[in-house]
């Protein structure tokens, strides 16, 4: 940042158990006196882990962020079924556990891996006209959501002590680790629920980058030391340097040539200084850049 521009970057907190991805967002608007944050991904009240944060101009590029994929280390607890999904519901059934081996459980696991169907829980955020569908089944309603194409990229088993079963999930936007919890109990023939959730990583943001809600509030106006630069937001997008003649142009909101292969989907266009401008996509018919959403003021 230059003198005189508001704060903006990415803030990654490990959000502790309890709070609402909304509570993280209010608590730390207080701390910074930003208004101006918003978040990329939620994670449900009992979760905790890294939270993605976009503060100041950063906030325009979350939908960058949304999609992409997330790591967890996830505990389920087998014989319990609850109506959430996890340790939060109510108990709907329980039934003994079976004696599991290793292959038994690797078993069970291998069907869940890769492309998937799956039906969300019940008690999710998903609206059916207008209403949430956690509020329907909160006045009784009888919620049947559809499935829906998720991709789980890597599942691992960490640890079994014959009841706790620990892994490690690292699974498109959209996939409940709720619902993983729920159909692997139901395959195994005792039911399950999530009884812990750790987020490790979101689009390669990880805990090691993470602060606290203390460690933001211990460092009063130095909070600024954990801001991420804003581009690091969209790292993951390939990007392109323009000459300093594109860079007034682009800056206005107009196209600039390109001279590039044909490149799909969203790319960060740089002056040769390293500043972020804009993001842009290519435009095959015209051989130019077209501006997206731009950063940088002219």
């Amino acid at each position: 940042m230059t003198p005189g521009d508001s704060p903006a970057g990415v803030l990654i907190i490990d959000k502790p158990a309890g709070w609402t991805s909304h509570d993280v967002v209010a608590k730390t608007r207080g701390l910074t006196r930003i208004r101006q944050i918003g978040h990329a991904g939620t994670l449900d009240p009992m979760a905790t882990g890294v939270l993605v944060l976009c503060i100041g101009k950063a906030t325009r590029l979350l939908e960058y962020l949304t999609g992409q994929p997330k790591s967890y280390q996830a505990e389920i607890t087998l014989g319990t079924a609850t109506d959430t999904y996890d340790a939060e519901g109510d108990v709907t059934a329980t039934r003994p556990i079976p004696t599991l081996t290793t292959d038994d459980l690797e078993q069970a696991l291998a069907p869940f891996r890769g492309e998937i169907m799956q039906t969300p829980p019940a008690y999710s955020a998903i609206k059916r006209d207008g209403v949430a569908s956690y509020k329907r089944a909160r006045r009784g309603e009888d919620v049947q959501l559809e499935p829906r194409p998720v991709t789980i990229y890597a599942l691992d088993m960490l640890a079994f002590d014959g009841v706790t079963l620990q892994l490690y999930v690292t699974c498109s936007a959209g996939t409940y680790i709720r619902s993983l919890a729920h159909d692997l109990g139901s395959a195994l023939g005792c039911g399950a629920h999530l009884s812990a959730l750790r987020r490790t990583a979101v689009a390669g943001f990880t805990l090691e980058q993470a602060t606290t809600l203390d460690e933001l509030a211990g460092a009063a106006d130095q909070w600024l030391q954990f801001l991420l630069p804003v581009d690091s937001a969209v790292a993951h997008l390939p990007a392109v340097t323009l000459p300093p003649e594109s860079v007034a142009r682009l800056v206005h909101g107009s196209t600039v040539p390109a001279e590039t292969d044909q490149v799909d989907g969203p790319v960060r266009a740089y002056d040769a200084d390293g500043n972020l401008l804009a993001i842009v996509s290519y435009q095959p018919d015209q051989q130019v850049w077209k501006p997206l959403k731009v950063l940088s003021s002219p």
